[in-house]
């Protein structure tokens, strides 16, 4: 026995040994990882062989770099390359929980524009069994330390190490091969990262996001008008006409646009012990004078609330990967609802948001945009406990709104980013009057009590926009931006849907965020006709009877009757009246039955498919190449972003001037007087 261990410690004494020890246990990390951490759906002997093995090839490369260094430094680099490699497992993993997706370098890039509340965000979710990650590495050091494992300093011959970096190519090569003959096209036609990671690993994912991202910085440079053709020629193909019952009914009216963070569908009529999480929220979905959508889609990918907004004010959808308004915010030209209503009709346009204006480059994106003010977080009063999370509290935030608003020329434009139902759903104790839920989920549970608070700054919001006269004479748009429970809380999900377990189905489901559309005298109804936000810009455009046939729109005006009603994810995936087709699985949409297709049924859904990946890549291809840039449809001003400035000073003289001269705010109207004393709130911190 004695001797069979010494041959085994030999053998770990070579530095050969060294290194396969080191990628054996760097191979099972990785695919315990997988296995607990991921969500990656593989099915079947193939992709679960694929799973299994698709570590190896990688680790077989990128720990074989140390083999062609000699002595203690090829010992320390292959150390070091451990501390990389699980760092990027454990900051995919912390990611993974809460996003449902793995890190892109658009994200890292950007993680810069939204400031020091995502790291809040992650640390929150951060568990301490995700350093497990590092355990072999600690052990590794703790054998060579004590030489139990003692470093071979011989000369390691070129040719070994030149084998190993044979055999890892091989190695992917062969993978590539087993996975592209279970998914053809799988680097080609995929938008989901998730399928990257299980055909072919993580730092596989690494290199082709790289790949990707260096292509896609080269796509402007290369782009000229001539790629506009493709677009215009869909787009001239998939116009509907608008429905002549709703066209131009509320010509004239002021916009408000409620973004309700991270609020979904679930929400409306849902009850905590008897009470309704959003009593307000509730009556104004129901309301006779409302157009609600019961089958409207969150369609976010990595950009979250950023990708909310490029759809609803553009109609072009969020990248696959990092934020469009982080990446392309400051340089490329658009053509969004703020400058196509101030050319067209003549509307004053106006964002409110209750934190730092560089969050996801909103200070620079929305100058491309054509806002004419951004009132950001110094134009409002902070104290101690205004703020929680992501900034200003809501019913802090609406109440000091009111003098800005009040000073808008009218027709106007707004936009107002609530922040307290944000992850991770932070409410101090004299704001909270409402029951968590019980499913035992710490993330999951506090949700609807920032929902609830919410409900109630809106319900203020409400009340002074009658005081003053505004809801007579506006359209109040209200929509949720994301989810705010990601498909990583299962069990929570099932509990809160009254089921034993959720399938894919059921998360896709899941994915539905209320949009409602108010206005007095408008003839209002739940509709069921299928959507997402790509749809908003068009809907809102028909609606106020502002000509939009032009303008670069992918998205559908809501209430046409001949619309196209299947609903794109990021991802590729879709929901359709009829089927839901969810990675490769199709699904009944009415009944949520997994269906096996029949041959009719395969080409249905293949056309479905067809029409999902075009429009995703078409819409990908205007915001890569900037091809707005090349187009100017009838009547349309390219925007001057030197134009506006967002600083405090010049922009509230200019508003002063703007006020002054059309004498068409609610100030002027209340011959200078302000209505800011008209808006009641019971927000403890005010008092």
């Amino acid at each position: 026995m004695a001797n069979f261990f010494k041959r085994k410690t030999n053998w770990l004494n070579t530095r050969m040994g060294f290194f396969l020890l080191i990628v054996v246990l760097f191979w099972v990390k990785t695919y315990i990882a997988y296995q607990t951490e991921f969500t990656l759906g593989a099915k079947g002997s193939v992709q679960q062989f694929l799973l299994l093995i698709n570590p190896l090839p990688a680790a077989l490369l990128v720990f074989g770099i140390a083999l062609y260094f000699r002595g203690r430094l090829a010992y320390w680099l292959m150390l070091i390359i451990d501390i990389l490699e699980s760092t990027w497992i454990f900051a995919n993993v912390v990611y993974y929980r809460e996003f449902s997706d793995f890190l892109s370098f658009g994200i890292m890039k950007g993680s810069s524009s939204v400031g020091n509340n995502l790291g809040k965000s992650l640390a929150q979710i951060t568990h301490l069994y995700d350093f497990f990650v590092y355990v072999d590495i600690i052990i590794l050091i703790v054998l060579l330390a004590t030489h139990v494992i003692k470093i071979d300093v011989r000369p390691f011959k070129r040719r070994y190490a030149f084998s190993m970096t044979v055999l890892s190519f091989a190695l992917m090569f062969a993978e590539f091969g087993m996975a592209n003959a279970d998914r053809s096209g799988l680097l080609t036609r995929t938008f989901d990262n998730n399928y990257i990671v299980k055909y072919l690993g993580l730092n596989e994912y690494a290199a082709f996001n790289a790949y990707q991202t260096q292509k896609e910085s080269a796509t402007r440079a290369s782009a000229n008008a001539s790629d506009m053709k493709s677009v215009l020629k869909y787009l001239k193909q998939n116009r509907v006409s608008p429905n002549i019952s709703y066209y131009g009914k509320e010509k004239g009216k002021n916009v408000f646009i409620i973004h309700l963070e991270s609020f979904q569908q679930f929400l409306i009529d849902y009850k905590v012990d008897g009470k309704e999480v959003t009593p307000t929220l509730n009556k104004f979905y129901h309301s006779r004078n409302t157009l609600s959508f019961d089958n409207f889609y969150n369609q976010v990918a990595q950009g979250k609330t950023s990708d909310a907004e490029i759809m609803l004010e553009n109609s072009l959808f969020g990248l696959p990967q990092g934020s469009a308004m982080t990446t392309y915010g400051t340089q490329n030209t658009f053509q969004a609802a703020p400058a196509i209503l101030d050319q067209e009709a003549g509307y004053t346009s106006a964002a409110f948001h209750g934190d730092v204006p560089s969050f996801w480059n909103r200070d620079n994106t929305y100058k491309s945009w054509g806002y004419q003010y951004f009132f950001s977080s110094s134009y409002y009063t902070e104290k101690p406990g205004y703020s929680v999370g992501y900034g200003l509290k809501d019913k802090i935030f609406f109440e000091q709104s009111a003098k800005y608003i009040e000073q808008l020329p009218q027709p106007f434009y707004a936009k107002l980013i609530t922040l307290t139902n944000h992850y991770p759903y932070e409410l101090d104790k004299k704001n909270t009057d409402f029951p968590a839920t019980k499913t035992g989920d710490k993330t999951v549970d506090p949700y609807v009590q920032t929902a609830h608070y919410l409900d109630q700054s809106f319900a203020e919001f409400l009340a002074y926009l009658k005081k003053v006269g505004l809801d007579k004479n506006s359209m109040i748009v209200a929509y949720g931006d994301h989810y705010g429970i990601s498909n990583n809380h299962r069990p929570a999900i099932a509990q809160l849907l009254g089921k034993s377990r959720v399938t894919s189905y059921d998360l896709a489901q899941f994915q539905k965020v209320p949009f409602m559309i108010h206005a007095a005298g408008l003839k209002g109804g739940i509709k069921h006709t299928y959507g997402g936000e790509i749809d908003v810009l068009p809907t809102i455009l028909d609606l106020l009877g502002v000509k939009n046939t032009d303008t670069v729109q992918f998205g559908q005006d809501l209430l046409a009757k001949n619309r196209n009603q299947t609903v794109a994810f990021r991802d590729g995936n879709f929901v359709s009246p009829k089927y839901t087709k969810i990675g490769g699985t199709v699904y009944d949409t009415k009944t949520g039955e997994e269906l096996t297709l029949t041959a009719a049924q395969k080409k249905a859904v293949a056309k479905l498919q067809n029409h999902v990946t075009t429009e995703l890549s078409l819409s990908d291809r205007v915001i890569y190449g900037d091809l707005l840039r090349f187009y100017s449809p009838k009547g349309f001003k390219k925007v001057d972003k030197t134009d506006f400035t967002y600083k405090l000073k010049p922009a509230m003289a200019r508003l002063a001037d703007a006020e002054k001269n059309e004498k068409t705010s609610v100030l002027a109207r209340n011959n200078g007087k302000s209505t800011v004393s008209k808006y009641k709130t019971d927000a403890p911190e005010l008092k």
